[in-house]
């Protein structure tokens, strides 16, 4: 382990956060709350740590995959506990975890909170739980990306490779550097515009930004107790449609922008993606109609919160809880599905699965005729047999990391569908589950213990599980 880059690495980001922090700041300044102090100290803090990383420039340049996945792993801790610290020292949340919980569900894009109230915090603190969202959407690390110089050949991709979601990563542009730069403007202009949208239906600009923000990172983090419940239609189909756009791989953004519309809507998993959600927002409508007033109501209420949950946005307009039990059962397959690799959003993602529903037809015709050589094949392209390897081995540990989860919060004695949807909300970054912890309850309920393994979920769900796995392994920590 080249323990001197990760220190580095980790300084840089600590500085990121500090400026990072200046947004709330400027919001207390701007809303005369005194609580805005804490942002300012803590920023201060990340400085002189961050300064402390970085005064000595790393001697060995070897930077592989593995100094990749601990770097990154570690900077999203160091970043939720930093990140914590404002609502600690503000008063708002006064037990530790609970605070370290609430930061890490809001940097993973979950959306879960502890918050019972959260319509009595300071402007600031509401803007500070946004904000992380729009940070770890895109991920932290790929923002420094767009500035750092590398450490080593390599460096940079591994970097990538170990917080972008997906069963692979890809340049869009000859290098990482300019790939990431090409990320962050299509991530911006997305935002912008729903700003812009938002502003347009009468929507306060506090309200837009924070709105924005858990919109585009996939997060949920609402400033109203019930979501975006009490917001207009028009307010609610904009949002609507920017999570599902959010979702999608933002290469195929990149082809629209190279005007390469052909191979931008011949992407497989896009468009099982928004196959998916047409289907299921058509069931679901006609299983709801009876619950609201109108057939168009329904539609509303099913197409957003179809698209809250495949996206793993987390948002609502309605309590879902009490929906049919084919409509919550349907949510909840979804929470697994995911949005596509490549884009901000939660879950195993729809590219595996599409890559796993081609490992079984191509096992069974092989079952068929033995002797027959058959490629898996995606976008016209070779699938690698690297790539089918790491996407059955994603699996198993999903399976294996979702399991423990639930035997060990089962210990809260809660249960097992508020246990079942609560991991499945935390490692898949959704928010809400079911029952006690539906769209209109929270994760107050458990215990200091179980909170910890949801904490450890989100973070590794917001990963894709091996980097944090990575971190109990012996060997990572052995020197070169």
């Amino acid at each position: 382990m080249n323990y001197a880059i990760v220190k580095s690495i980790i300084g840089r980001v600590l500085h990121f956060e500090a400026a990072f922090m200046m947004l709330p700041c400027v919001t207390a300044v701007i809303y005369k709350e005194e609580s805005g102090w804490s942002f300012f100290f803590t920023a201060l803090v990340c400085v002189l740590l961050g300064s402390l990383l970085t005064r000595k420039a790393p001697k060995n340049s070897v930077f592989y995959v593995k100094e990749g996945f601990v770097s990154v792993a570690l900077s999203w801790i160091v970043l939720s506990i930093m990140g914590s610290i404002p609502f600690l020292v503000g008063g708002v949340i006064t037990n530790p975890i609970d605070a370290l919980f609430e930061t890490v569900s809001g940097f993973t894009t979950t959306g879960a909170s502890i918050l019972t109230d959260v319509e009595i915090l300071p402007k600031c603190m509401l803007m500070w739980r946004s904000f992380t969202h729009w940070i770890g959407g895109m991920g932290v690390l790929v923002f420094l990306l767009s500035f750092m110089h590398a450490h080593g050949s390599g460096s940079h991709m591994n970097l990538m490779k170990a917080e972008s979601p997906g069963p692979s990563v890809s340049k869009l542009k000859p290098t990482v550097q300019s790939t990431a730069k090409v990320l962050y403007m299509i991530y911006i202009f997305l935002t912008f515009l729903e700003i812009i949208l938002l502003l347009l239906g009468g929507m306060p600009l506090f309200d837009t930004l924070t709105t924005s923000f858990g919109t585009a990172g996939t997060g949920g983090f609402g400033i109203k107790n019930d979501s975006l419940g009490g917001y207009s239609p028009y307010i609610q189909v904009v949002v609507t449609v920017f999570m599902i756009l959010f979702g999608i791989n933002f290469s195929a953004f990149f082809l629209i922008l190279c005007k390469k519309f052909t191979q931008a809507f011949r992407m497989e998993e896009v468009r099982c993606y928004l196959g998916i959600i047409l289907a299921t927002t058509v069931f679901i409508t006609f299983n709801i109609r009876n619950l609201y007033g109108s057939f168009g109501e329904a539609l509303r209420h099913a197409a957003f919160q179809v698209g809250s949950i495949i996206t793993t946005t987390g948002y609502a307009t309605t309590d879902f809880n009490t929906w049919p039990e084919v409509s919550r059962t349907i949510l909840v397959l979804l929470m697994f599905v995911g949005a596509c690799a490549g884009s901000t959003g939660g879950g195993i993602k729809v590219s595996r699965f599409v890559i796993l529903i081609k490992t079984i037809k191509k096992e069974l015709h092989t079952l068929l005729h033995p002797r027959s050589v058959r490629k898996l094949k995606m976008d016209g392209h070779t699938l690698e047999h690297e790539v089918v390897r790491a996407t059955n081995v994603f699996l198993i540990a999903y399976v294996l990391v979702f399991a423990f989860s639930v035997f060990l919060i089962g210990f809260d004695n809660f249960d097992m569908i508020t246990n079942f949807t609560a991991v499945a909300s935390t490692l898949n970054n959704i928010g809400p589950g079911l029952e006690l912890v539906g769209p209109t309850q929270n994760f107050s309920i458990f215990s200091n213990g179980a909170k910890l393994v949801l904490t450890f979920d989100m973070l590794a769900g917001r990963l894709e599980l091996f980097p944090m796995l990575l971190l109990f392994v012996r060997d990572t920590w052995k020197r070169y």
